[in-house]
C-alpha cells in the first residue's frame, strides 16, 4: 500500500476527536502503556499556566541546549507547520516523520478502541505520543513539555517530571477549568507530583493559596518567583523577548532550570536505562544569561519588517494578555511617535472584549479579520465591542487582502507600525502568508 500524502493524513489526524469522555488522562495513559512508556526514559520538566507557559518552555529549552544538553521541546498549538509542536534541538518533525508516526501509532490506537471506544486517542494525544517516542529515540538529555489545557486532566499529565512549573493563573478557558481563580489554580496545580519541586510564577493571592495547599498535600517543595526576584532581591534577568512580563517569565525559567538540574533523572520506578542527563553538568549562570538572549519563541511581540513598515506579531488572547498588550502598545507609541494600525482577530467574545478595549486606547485604525476557525468572532461581534468613542477608522478586512501576495502596507494607516494581535491561529495565518511571499 502506498504511503498517504501528508495533507490527507493530516486531515485524518486533525479529525480525531474524543468518542466518549472529553477530558482525562486515561486515553493517554493507555496509549503510553501500549508503547512501553517511552516518556519514562527521558527526564522532563512539565510547564503549565494561563499565560507564559510557552515562553518559559522555550526559555528552558534554550538554557539546557546552550549548556550542551540535547533537548526535546513539546508545545502547542503550532503557528505554521504541524511539526513545530515536536522538536529536538529546535529541529521540528518533518511531514514525512509525522506520517510515519501516524502509520506506527494507528494500529495500536485501533486495538485500544476495540477494547474500549473511550480509549481511542485524540489528535492531541497522537501528537503527545509522537513527542514521547521522538524524544526517547533521539536519546534526549531532557524534555520540556508544555501543558495543552489546564493541567490535571491534560494528556501530558501522565508525565513523571523532575520539576513542575506554573507560570501564571488568569481567567481563561473558563468553560473547561472553572469560573474563579481558585478553581483554575486547582486545575493547573494538578500537575504537581509527590515530592517533585514546583516553581510558581507571579499569581494572584487566591490562586497562590490553592497551589500552596496542593504542594503541601503532595510534599512538593514550592519555589516562588516573587520570593527570589525583584524589590531589592535578585534582579530580574533580561531576555531578548520584549516586555516586562517576559523578564518575570525568564525569572521563572531560571529558577526551574536551577531546581530541575539537581534532579533530572528518569523516574526510578520506570526501570528504564538512565540517559546521559545524569552526567551532564548543570547550566552555569553565564550559560543561562546567554541563553535568555537567544530565545526562539515567535509570535509574542515579535518584530518583523513588512515592506518599509515595522510589523509586530503578538498573540494576546485573554484578559491577562490584554493587560500586557495595553502596556506594550503604549510603549510602542512612546518609542516611535506613531499610533499603530492594529489588525485584530479573536476566538470568542469574552476574549475579544478586553483585547479591543486595549487596542482602542492606542490604535490609529483597527482592521478586523476572522481567523479560519469556527470559533472566530464575526465582524459584527467585534464591531459591537469597540468602544463608541474610538476616534479612528474601523474596517472589515482579511488576512489574504492584508498579507497575501498582492498586499502591501500602503493599504493601512499612512504612517507608523502595524500590529497584528489576538488569536494565535491568526498569528499563524499571517506568518504563513509572509512565508509564501518570500518563496
Amino acid at each position: 500500500m502506498s504511503t498517504p500524502e501528508p495533507t490527507s493524513r493530516f486531515d485524518w489526524l486533525f479529525a480525531q476527536k474524543p468518542r466518549g469522555r472529553t477530558f482525562g488522562i486515561d486515553r493517554m495513559g493507555a496509549l503510553a502503556e501500549s508503547l512501553g512508556h517511552p516518556e519514562r526514559t527521558i527526564p522532563c520538566i512539565h510547564v503549565a499556566g494561563t499565560n507564559g507557559k510557552g515562553s518559559v518552555a522555550a526559555m528552558l529549552e534554550a538554557i539546557f541546549r546552550t549548556a550542551g544538553w540535547r533537548v526535546g521541546l513539546y508545545t502547542s498549538p503550532h503557528l505554521v507547520h504541524l511539526g513545530e509542536r515536536v522538536q529536538v534541538d529546535r529541529v521540528p518533525l518533518t511531514d514525512a516523520e509525522i506520517v510515519a508516526f501516524v502509520e506506527e501509532l494507528r494500529p495500536r490506537a485501533d486495538r485500544l478502541a476495540e477494547r474500549d471506544a473511550d480509549l481511542a486517542p485524540t489528535f492531541f494525544e497522537y501528537m503527545t505520543a509522537m513527542a514521547f517516542l521522538h524524544f526517547a529515540r533521539h536519546r534526549c538529555d531532557v524534555a520540556i513539555y508544555e501543558v495543552g489545557l489546564g493541567g490535571r486532566l491534560d494528556a501530558t499529565n501522565v508525565l513523571q517530571p523532575s520539576a513542575s512549573v506554573i507560570t501564571s493563573i488568569g481567567l481563561d478557558h473558563c468553560e473547561f477549568l472553572g469560573d474563579t481563580l481558585a478553581q483554575i489554580a486547582a486545575e493547573k496545580a494538578g500537575i504537581i507530583k509527590p515530592g517533585v519541586p514546583v516553581i510558581v510564577g507571579r499569581v494572584p493571592a487566591e490562586a497562590a493559596g490553592v497551589i500552596r495547599d496542593m504542594a503541601t498535600q503532595r510534599a512538593a517543595t514550592a519555589i516562588w518567583v516573587e520570593e527570589h526576584f525583584g524589590e531589592g532581591r535578585e534582579p530580574l534577568p533580561s531576555t531578548n523577548l520584549e516586555g516586562a512580563y517576559q523578564r518575570w517569565n525568564a525569572a521563572t525559567a531560571v529558577l526551574a532550570a536551577r531546581a530541575a538540574a539537581k534532579t533530572l533523572l528518569p523516574p526510578r520506578e520506570s526501570g528504564a536505562a538512565i540517559t546521559s542527563a545524569a552526567r551532564k553538568p548543570a547550566p552555569t549562570d553565564e550559560q543561562i544569561a546567554a541563553a535568555l538572549q537567544h530565545v526562539n519563541w515567535p509570535g509574542r511581540w515579535e518584530r518583523r519588517q513588512f515592506g518599509k513598515r515595522a510589523l509586530i506579531l503578538d498573540a494576546s488572547h485573554n484578559p491577562e494578555g490584554a493587560e500586557t498588550l495595553d502596556a506594550n502598545l503604549a510603549a510602542l507609541i512612546a518609542d516611535t511617535g506613531y499610533k499603530p494600525a492594529v489588525v485584530v482577530g479573536v476566538l470568542g467574545a469574552k476574549r475579544a472584549r478586553p483585547l479591543l478595549a486595549a487596542v482602542a486606547k492606542h490604535a490609529a485604525e483597527i482592521r478586523l479579520v476572522m481567523p479560519v476557525d469556527p470559533r472566530a468572532c464575526t465582524y459584527a461581534e467585534l464591531e459591537a465591542l469597540i468602544p463608541a468613542d474610538f476616534p479612528g477608522g474601523v474596517f472589515r478586512d482579511s488576512v489574504e487582502r492584508l498579507f497575501g501576495p498582492e498586499a502591501g502596507a500602503a493599504s493601512l494607516a499612512p504612517a507608523g507600525p502595524v500590529v497584528v494581535t489576538g488569536s494565535i491561529y491568526l498569528i499563524g495565518e499571517v506568518m504563513r502568508r509572509l512565508e509564501q511571499r518570500r518563496q
